[in-house]
């Protein structure tokens, strides 16, 4: 079998891994070896905290709704409940959307689905 010299390609992978890992400090921008490992373990970590974002924001709009929930004398847990009973279809993120500029809006939506105002 014939040899074969890696020289071009292997240099042009060096380069990409120098390249992406150029923002990192110390080694880990400078040598190959190192620089690797923490590429690797960069694209995981964005991997991983592209899931956890969803997890974050869903966790602030329940926030958000729970404290203007709260304001109007009522839990997150019993809006979500009666939203549901009387069916209006409002998810999360548009009830924290309008909870959190509009505060009088959210109070009227809390007082139709605690049958206060028909």
């Amino acid at each position: 079998m014939t040899r074969v010299k890696r020289g071009s390609v292997a240099r042009k992978h060096r380069k990409n891994i120098l390249e992406i890992a150029s923002g990192f400090k110390g080694a880990h921008s400078k040598l190959f070896g190192s620089a690797s490992q923490q590429e690797k373990k960069a694209l995981a970590s964005a991997y991983a905290d592209r899931n956890n974002r969803k997890r974050e924001i869903r966790r602030l709009w329940i926030t958000r709704i729970n404290a203007a929930a709260r304001e109007n004398g009522i839990t997150y847990s019993a809006t979500i409940h009666n939203l549901s009973e009387k069916q209006v279809y409002l998810n999360c993120k548009t009830l924290a959307q309008i909870a959190t500029p509009d505060a009088y809006c959210f109070s009227r939506i809390v007082r139709v689905i605690n049958n206060k105002i028909h």
